[in-house]
C-alpha cells in the first residue's frame, strides 16, 4: 500500500472530490481524518470508512476561520498522533455574477474559504512536518485559475492564488522533506458545485442546461468530463513516493482543458 502508516487531513472530506479522495487514500493505508463544514455528512464518509475497515475520524469545522483550522490539526493530532498529508479541498463557489454585481462580503467569503483555509492549516502542519523532513500537501485549485470565464471572479482569483501560494511553499518546504503541489480539476459534474454551476450559469443565458454542457464539453480535447476517480487517483500520486522528484507543481486533470 502506497500511505501505510500515513494519516491523512481531508476538508471538504463530506462530498465530491473530498470524498472521493478520502475512500482511496483509506484503500492505500492512510488514516483519513475528514473536515467540513456538515457534520452529517462527514460523519456518514467516516462511517463508510470504518465499515470498509479503515480508521477515520471526523470534525465539523469552518477552515475560513483560525480556530476552526486549529481545531482540525488538534483533531487529527489527538485522533492519530500525527499528521502526514494535507489535502485543501474545501471550497465555496461564491456568485455567478459579473465583477460589479459582487459585493465585498461575497468576495471575502470567498477567498476566506478558498484561499485562506488553505494557508491557515498548512501553517499549523508544517512544524511537525519539518522537524520528521517528510510531508506532502495538495491544494485543489480549479481549471477556473487558468482559464477566462465568465462570471466567476472571487473564485477563480481564490484559485489562482491558490496556485501561487503553492508555488511559493513548496520553495519554503523543499529542503525539509516536504512537498506541496496543486491540481487543477476540469468540469466534475458529480459535484454539487458544478452542478449549482451549471444551472447558475444556464439561468444567466437563458439556455438549456443540458445543451449548455454539451457544448462546453467540446471545447474538451477528450470531449467529455472529469470524474471524482479521476481527481483522487492524481491526488494519490502526488502524496505517494511515486512522485518523489515532484514539487510546486500544478497538475491538469481536466481531459485537455489547459496546457501550462
Amino acid at each position: 500500500m502506497l500511505l501505510a502508516g500515513q494519516v491523512t487531513i481531508v476538508t471538504g472530506g463530506g462530498r465530491g472530490i473530498g470524498r472521493a479522495i478520502a475512500l482511496r487514500f483509506a484503500r492505500e493505508g492512510s488514516a483519513i481524518l475528514l473536515a467540513a463544514r456538515t457534520q452529517k455528512e462527514i460523519d456518514a464518509v467516516a462511517a463508510e470508512l470504518k465499515a470498509q475497515g479503515h480508521k477515520a475520524a471526523a470534525i465539523a469545522a469552518d477552515v475560513s476561520h483560525e480556530a476552526g483550522c486549529q481545531a482540525v490539526a488538534d483533531a487529527a493530532r489527538n485522533q492519530f498522533s500525527r499528521i502526514d498529508i494535507l489535502v485543501n479541498n474545501a471550497g465555496i463557489l461564491g456568485p455567478v455574477k459579473a465583477v460589479e454585481e459582487i459585493s465585498p462580503k461575497e468576495w471575502d467569503e470567498v477567498i476566506a474559504v478558498n484561499l485562506r483555509g488553505p494557508f491557515l492549516l498548512s501553517r499549523l502542519v508544517l512544524e511537525e512536518m519539518y522537524q520528521r523532513g517528510s510531508g506532502a500537501i495538495i491544494n485543489i485549485s480549479s481549471v477556473a485559475a487558468k482559464g477566462a470565464f465568465l462570471w466567476n471572479s472571487p473564485y477563480a482569483a481564490s484559485k489562482a492564488g491558490l496556485v501561487g501560494f503553492t508555488r511559493t511553499l513548496a520553495a519554503e518546504a523543499a529542503r525539509k522533506g516536504v512537498r506541496v503541489n496543486a491540481i487543477c480539476p476540469g468540469p466534475v459534474p458529480e459535484t454539487e458545485m458544478s452542478q449549482n454551476l451549471g444551472k447558475a450559469l444556464a439561468d444567466r443565458l437563458h439556455a438549456d442546461p443540458d445543451a449548455l454542457f454539451k457544448g462546453f464539453l467540446e471545447r474538451i480535447l477528450q470531449g467529455k468530463p472529469q470524474t471524482t476517480a479521476d481527481v483522487a487517483d492524481a491526488a494519490l500520486f502526488l502524496v505517494s513516493s511515486q512522485s518523489a522528484a515532484i514539487t510546486g507543481q500544478t497538475l491538469n486533470v481536466d481531459g485537455g482543458m489547459s496546457f501550462y
